[in-house]
């Protein structure tokens, strides 16, 4: 009975606690909405104004130029802090985000939550892949029914359909990936969808194999991709050469360290299996029996997808050895000083 009486007597004690609990939430939040709505109007005018000192022109003497060429690294220098900080701040939401999520504020307000998010991300990207794999292994090998073929290319386009809406949240939260690597997904998406569409047919079970192959092989190379990937990017926070919120992207970056020479012909056989799909499909669209829009729209695709993934690989390897020559010639000219 006294513990009775005592705990009734602690009750509106706590609920009152937990009512000031919930006030002084409600306040921050108000607090920090303010506050984040103040930082982005600054940080607005603070881009205007450096753009308009950016379109300055040269002054007539050298020290004037000297001067210039100084305003504008720190120009550069600011511009990068900017970036940081509206990492941490609301954005709004970009066309693609916009059409599928709505007007919801997807920005991750800790360093903590966007890098459980990013680390979520690298998880989700491997497990799917090695259930691709395993899909793919299936069908090549052991069933040869439409039905498993069609649930494989629904997996596929679930998988590159919410790739790129993660994706999408990454780079609202800071993550550098860009270009290519983004446009890939689409095309990617875009692709399985049109091969989850194609009848049942001569042309479609001439064609079965080799994309099935064609898809156990990329799975494989993207299990490569992400465990030699991971590794590299792990070394390089470590020493702090890297942002914490970069991630591991399709094909690889000109980060990369050892081990980009194992993964090379890995690469451009797939990268030139996909240029053999696309002829292939193109001879089919030829056929007096074709009448299925879907060969000559994966035909577009596998092409698109080579050049993308071929030219863009040829880049960063330029970039790489590019790189590697500069580092023994600054060497040099420091060992003469």
């Amino acid at each position: 009975c006294d513990s009775q009486r005592i705990s009734t007597e602690q009750c509106p004690s706590e609920n009152l606690t937990h009512l000031h609990q919930s006030k002084m939430y409600l306040q921050k939040l108000d607090e920090i909405s303010k506050l984040q709505n103040n930082c982005s109007s600054s940080i607005s005018r603070q881009r205007k104004r450096l753009k308009e000192i950016s379109q300055c022109s040269k002054g007539p003497s050298d020290e004037d130029a000297k001067n210039m060429d100084e305003i504008k690294e720190k120009i550069k220098m600011r511009s990068n802090v900017f970036f940081e900080m509206e990492a941490f701040l609301p954005k709004k939401n970009g066309l693609y985000l916009s059409l599928v999520l709505g007007n919801v504020n997807v920005t991750l307000l800790s360093k903590q939550s966007k890098f459980a998010y990013k680390d979520e991300y690298e998880k989700f990207k491997l497990c799917s892949t090695v259930l691709l794999l395993l899909c793919s292994f299936i069908c090549c090998f052991f069933v040869s029914y439409r039905f498993l073929d069609a649930i494989l290319n629904f997996l596929l386009v679930w998988y590159y359909c919410t790739l790129t809406i993660r994706e999408s949240i990454l780079i609202t939260n800071g993550s550098r990936i860009k270009g290519w690597w983004v446009f890939h997904h689409y095309v990617s998406t875009f692709l399985s969808g049109v091969m989850l569409t194609w009848p049942d047919g001569n042309l479609y079970k001439a064609f079965r194999n080799q994309f099935l192959a064609y898809c156990l092989y990329q799975s494989f190379v993207q299990c490569l991709q992400c465990y030699y990937q991971s590794g590299c990017l792990y070394r390089l926070r470590a020493l702090g050469e890297r942002h914490n919120m970069d991630l591991t992207v399709e094909g690889f970056q000109s980060w990369m360290w050892k081990g980009l020479t194992f993964l090379l012909p890995f690469l451009f056989f797939g990268h030139f299996w996909q240029l053999f799909n696309g002829l292939s499909l193109f001879r089919m669209a030829q056929l007096p029996d074709c009448k299925e829009w879907q060969v000559l729209m994966c035909g577009v695709c596998f092409l698109i997808l080579f050049m993308g993934n071929f030219f863009t690989t040829l880049a960063v390897v330029r970039q790489k050895l590019k790189s590697r020559n500069q580092k023994p010639k600054s060497l040099s000219q420091k060992n003469n000083e």
